[in-house]
């Protein structure tokens, strides 16, 4: 992954829908540093300079000021060696369970038990703060998607793609769970259904 698959990952968020103005980050783990977009940078029209390395530390290596997110970019890294890639973006459905304090937990449909089991929301904190990191890295520990209170969502991946698609799906359920209840009277899965989805999951890892 480079700088190239930020752009086009960038393009897809826009084209779905996943990120409006300037809002959201995305970033890569490379050998022994990160690849971060810049502050104030478009995620739907990247350029190679709106995109920044910087240390472990969330320090720049090039003369360029990364995303204000940074820091949670590299404390999920430092927890979860298996994550290569993070988008933070804020999606309108996703968004609004996050205004709401609301946790997708509902058992509505396979995908969202296969690929979530549900998707929790970190305690508000101010954006760019110490605090933020804290409250969401602690769910991100067993969780690939979170979203934040009155923010946004945050989804990680083994690659960017990974991470892009995981956005997406979360995205999706928000908007079918919110139909549901505009239609009224959802019929949800049942708990040995849940189960069996649980382990038809557990088998393919």
């Amino acid at each position: 992954m480079d700088k190239k698959d930020i752009i086009e990952i960038g393009k897809s968020l826009y084209k779905q829908g996943l990120t409006v103005g300037t809002s959201g980050n995305i970033s890569i783990r490379t050998d022994n540093s990160i690849l971060i977009t810049t502050t104030g940078s478009i995620l739907g029209n990247l350029k190679e300079e709106d995109i920044v390395l910087t240390d472990f530390e969330g320090q720049e290596l090039e003369n360029r000021k990364a995303s204000s997110e940074k820091m949670l970019h590299v404390e999920i890294y430092k927890q979860r060696s298996d994550v290569k890639a993070v988008i933070h973006t804020h999606p309108e459905y996703l968004t609004s369970f996050a205004v709401c304090h609301k946790a997708l937990n509902e058992p509505i449909m396979s995908e969202n038990i296969i690929y979530f089991e549900d998707i929790p929301v970190a305690e508000y904190a101010m954006p760019s703060s110490k605090q933020l990191v804290e409250n969401t890295v602690i769910f991100l520990k067993n969780r690939d998607v979170v979203m934040m209170a009155n923010h946004g969502a945050i989804a990680v991946g083994k690659d960017l793609t990974d991470a892009f698609l995981k956005m997406e799906t979360a995205e999706y359920y928000a908007k079918v769970t919110i139909n549901t209840q505009i239609i009224g009277n959802p019929r949800n899965l049942s708990q040995k259904d849940v189960n069996d989805l649980v382990n038809l999951k557990n088998k393919k890892l």
